[in-house]
Order: structure tokens, then C-alpha cells, then sequence
């Protein structure tokens, strides 16, 4: 458990010391006063969280500050905490769900330079280890790296893999692997596919493709699309899951380079904007540094104590 709680701490270590560090300051013996929410309002739009979500949090504060009659800032940290924990989404573990489905499969979409295929092979690691019998498929027909990098975990995790050539047909490959996945018995199929931009339509079409031949290859499927955002670019993230969720279907976010971003508030707008919960957080480079969201470690992290 300390070693769960320290990756968080850890990942989580430029959000906290860009902008939440600031609380300790504004949170401290201060009392309760108007200046006291201008500073925690400006702290919250800093971090990302968004201009609506921060206002919801500072109005709310307000209301409970009345209501249980407090009059030091410090009293504050604890409802604080909750304010932010009741804007996140973990959504259902996907080792539970992926009980019901056989194959389950998992299509992984989003922009270019996201880490999508970084992500995919995070993730085929996790359920390997947990068990697992797992499969790939390099849908990202665009870039030979790409297949290559899927290629070097599909031998190290010593799992199959289904890819096609370079600049061939994405659906071709994504159906091949979901027959292959059956005939084979496997437990979860990850698809990749090709970073795309939200504005070129042809593209978001062809990811249409993909998604429509999954669901022919089998019914149903495919139970899990999730966009992966990198959480460097922040709210401008946003404007791309849009996109994607209404052309896919998604349904879940993996949030990506955690670790390497101060703007880990952008979790609170991903919830807020596009009621989508976080499945993922990527929290470091190492294969084992794709950690299940969970909203209390979270807040724990960015706060701090």
C-alpha cells in the first residue's frame, strides 16, 4: 500500500509543487474571508481544473463554511477534499467487466503523440501479469514504429500479435485480430490504432471503420474505447476527447504523462465536460507506472499534506 500511495506522490509531484503547493499558504492559520476565495479560486484555475469547476468548488465551500459555522481556513482541507473527490470518475475496474466478454476488447484512440501505443503495451503488461491471457494488434498501419514498439512487448511479454503492413487497411487488421482473439481463446485484445487529428474528417471516418468492422467481427464489441490524452496539453485536451466520443463511442480516458505535467487538474474538467471516467493514469516510464485511477489517491497526491 506505501508503495502505491508513493507513485501517486511521486507522479503527481509537478502538479503539486506548481500550483497546489500554493494552498499551503492560502489554507493556513488565514481566516475565512473574501480574499481567502479569491486566492483559492485563482490556485484552482492554475491547476486546470477549468473556470466552471472552480466556481462550483469555491461556491460550495462557501455554503459549507455557513453551514458548519467555520472560521479558520484550515478547517476547510477536509471538505476541500471531498469538493474535489466528488468531481472525479474512476468507473468500473476492467478486469471486472472483462469477465463477462470473451474476448474483451479494448480500442485505444486519440492524437498523435498522445501515447497510445505506449499506453496499449502498459496495459497488455498489466493484465499479463494479472493472469491474463492477452493479445495485440498494431491498428496503427501509418507508422511502422508503431508496430515495431508493439512488436519488441508483444516478444518480451511473449504474447501474440496481430499487425498488417505498413500504410494497409486499419479495419482489416482490427477485424483480423478480433477472429483471432476468439479462435485463440484469448482474454483481452488490445487494438491500437493511428493517432489522428479531431479535424481531419477522412481520418476520424476511418476510425469509424475500424470501430464499425469490430462490432461485425463480434457482437458487442468493441466493450472498451478509450481515448488516450496526454495531460502535458491540458485543457486543450478537452477539445479533442469531444471529437472522438462522439465519433467511437468512448467511454473511458487514459490519462497520460501524469508525471511529466503540472496541469493534473485537467481530471476535474475531463469529468465535468465530458462525464467520462478515468481508467488509467500513466504516473512514469516504466512499464509497472500504469496505475488504475483512483480519485482519493488523487487528491491525496496534488494536495499533498
Amino acid at each position: 500500500m506505501a508503495d502505491f500511495l508513493s507513485k501517486w506522490i511521486k507522479g503527481l509531484d509537478k502538479t503539486r509543487k506548481v500550483t497546489f503547493s500554493k494552498l499551503a499558504n492560502v489554507m493556513g492559520a488565514n481566516e475565512i474571508d473574501e480574499l481567502l476565495w479569491e486566492d483559492l479560486e485563482a490556485i484552482l484555475i492554475q491547476a486546470d481544473l477549468g473556470v466552471e469547476t472552480s466556481e462550483e468548488i469555491i461556491s460550495s465551500l462557501k455554503q459549507i463554511a455557513i453551514d458548519e459555522a467555520l472560521f479558520r481556513a484550515s478547517d476547510l482541507i477536509k471538505y476541500f477534499k471531498k469538493e474535489l473527490m466528488e468531481r472525479l470518475s474512476e468507473g468500473t475496474d476492467p478486469l471486472i467487466e472483462a469477465q463477462n466478454y470473451k474476448p474483451y476488447v479494448i480500442l485505444m484512440v486519440g492524437v498523435n503523440g498522445s501515447g497510445k501505443t505506449t499506453s496499449a503495451a502498459k496495459l497488455a503488461k498489466k493484465y499479463t501479469d494479472a493472469g491474463k491471457k492477452v493479445m495485440l494488434a498494431a491498428g496503427d498501419t501509418y507508422r511502422a514504429a508503431a508496430i515495431d514498439q508493439l512488436q519488441v512487448w508483444a516478444d518480451r511479454l511473449n504474447i501474440p500479435l496481430i499487425a498488417g503492413k505498413e500504410g494497409g487497411d486499419s479495419a482489416a487488421v482490427a477485424y483480423d485480430a478480433v477472429q483471432a482473439a476468439i479462435a485463440r481463446n484469448i482474454d483481452i485484445l488490445i487494438i491500437d490504432t493511428a493517432g489522428r487529428l479531431q479535424s481531419r474528417y477522412n481520418l476520424m471516418e476511418e476510425l469509424k471503420k475500424v470501430h464499425r468492422v469490430i462490432g461485425k467481427s463480434m457482437e458487442g464489441a468493441p466493450h472498451a474505447v478509450w481515448i488516450v490524452l496526454d495531460a502535458t496539453t491540458g485543457q486543450n485536451a478537452l477539445n479533442q476527447a469531444v471529437s472522438f466520443k462522439e465519433t467511437v463511442k468512448v467511454n473511458g480516458v487514459i490519462l497520460a504523462k501524469l508525471d511529466s505535467s503540472a496541469k493534473g487538474g485537467m481530471a476535474f474538467a475531463i469529468h465535468r465536460e465530458l462525464g467520462l471516467p478515468i481508467i488509467y493514469a500513466g504516473l512514469g516510464e516504466k512499464p509497472d507506472d500504469m496505475e488504475r485511477f483512483n480519485r482519493e489517491s488523487f487528491v491525496d497526491g496534488i494536495i499533498g499534506d
